[in-house]
């Protein structure tokens, strides 16, 4: 007599299993219900939203970025008048807050490397200063930096009638950093635009010169190569178009200087405070990601008689960067971030013109919807770029 086969087949005991008690069929019906709640709480605020806002008249959408600004802006990237448009405006926030965190960027990645190297040095007294510029720097709140450095720009300097005139068309005084700069000429735009295609060109050498030497076992020189066409060939290029020297210089008329280039107090207050707070961050980075490497890759990097600046180029750097790259992206994202804070100094970055658009047009909803965007593209786009490079520097396994 043949046996009957009293196997069960894994759908028979799926089916009989409750749906309650099944972890993935649990999970589907959480998310469901999750779903329904916040789709059930973004209608009932944005009714509730819509009924106030037709309640009080107060009109929605962005056709007031059309409509004349009718304030002004103390200091402006491109040309800008009251008479200019909402939509302007903030455009010129947008340049502002660029300019501060893209100049911010630079000269953190350069001053905490540099703080970051020096708490690691052999010598004494560096370290110990570097140690109490970052214990300083990260323990006094940026909001407190940004009011010392205003104030010591405005009560430190004097009216510009006394303004400090170190050098020929150079003055000093409570309105801000004037500088003589060349006037506009077609060579200055032939010539930064030579800088430019020097340094892809020095990018593109670079990455030849690794290939070379991977193959060959020769370094090739391509930093220095780079340098020295970025010096001559900017340089032969102004004596080609006439070697034009004339210079815009600023002047005093009135109460302040016309001419040349200006940096504001609120500028510099908010560009010093968010550069020597950040920086105190990024070197704890560099000095954590130095550490890193192995002492025994060092001690044999010294034994093929490389020099100490070749030790950092060529086998600490290329390593440590690998550690340091992912939170320098967040201190990257951070200094951004904090230049909103510009207002309360007063300078007129892209939260302080959405600020006083929202209170000439009551648009508040709308304002504060373009402000979180622009944010978030910028943080977007700077993640994005050191992702990026961050895959770049990755090593890969072979």
């Amino acid at each position: 007599m043949k046996p009957q086969d009293t196997s069960i087949s894994a759908d028979t005991i799926e089916a009989a299993i409750p749906f309650w008690r099944d972890a993935g069929k649990r999970a589907i019906g959480v998310q469901i219900i999750a779903l329904f709640l916040v789709s059930g709480v973004s209608y009932y605020l944005f009714s509730n939203t819509q009924a106030n806002l037709a309640r009080q008249s107060i009109a929605t959408g962005f056709g007031f970025l059309g409509k004349e600004a009718s304030f002004e802006i103390g200091e402006s990237l491109i040309r800008y008048s009251a008479a200019d448009s909402y939509a302007r405006a903030l455009w010129v926030g947008v340049l502002n807050t660029l300019q501060v965190a893209f100049i911010g960027i630079i000269l953190t990645t350069i001053l905490g490397s540099f703080i970051g190297i020096a708490r690691l040095s052999s010598n004494w007294l560096l370290s110990k200063v570097a140690a109490g510029f970052i214990e300083v720097m990260q323990n006094i709140p940026i909001l407190l930096q940004l009011f010392f450095w205003y104030a010591i720009f405005y009560e430190s300097f004097p009216a510009p009638r006394q303004a400090l005139n170190p050098i020929e068309g150079v003055f000093f005084c409570n309105r801000g950093f004037i500088f003589a700069i060349p006037e506009a000429h077609s060579a200055h735009t032939a010539m930064g635009w030579m800088f430019l295609a020097v340094l892809v060109g020095g990018w593109f050498l670079n990455r030849w010169g690794y290939q070379r030497q991977e193959l060959t076992g020769k370094a090739f020189p391509a930093a220095r190569i780079t340098i020295a066409a970025a010096l001559f060939l900017p340089i032969l290029i102004w004596a080609l178009y006439g070697a034009p020297t004339a210079m815009n210089m600023p002047e005093l008329r009135g109460f302040n200087f016309q001419g040349g280039l200006t940096f504001s107090p609120e500028f510099s207050a908010l560009l010093l405070g968010l550069v020597l707070y950040t920086s105190a961050f990024v070197a704890e980075i560099v000095r954590a990601g130095i550490q890193s490497i192995s002492q025994g890759q060092i001690e044999a990097a010294k034994a093929i008689a490389l020099r100490p600046g070749q030790v950092l180029h060529l086998v600490i750097f290329p390593q440590a960067l690998r550690v340091i790259i992912p939170p320098l992206t967040s201190q990257m994202l951070n200094l951004t971030k904090n230049s909103s804070l510009a207002v309360a100094i007063g300078y007129a970055d892209f939260v302080a013109v959405a600020n006083t658009t929202i209170n000439q047009t009551g648009q508040a909803i709308e304002g504060v919807a373009m402000i979180m965007v622009v944010y978030l593209f910028f943080s977007l786009s700077t993640s994005i770029f050191m992702n990026w490079y961050n895959k770049h520097m990755a090593l890969v396994e072979r």
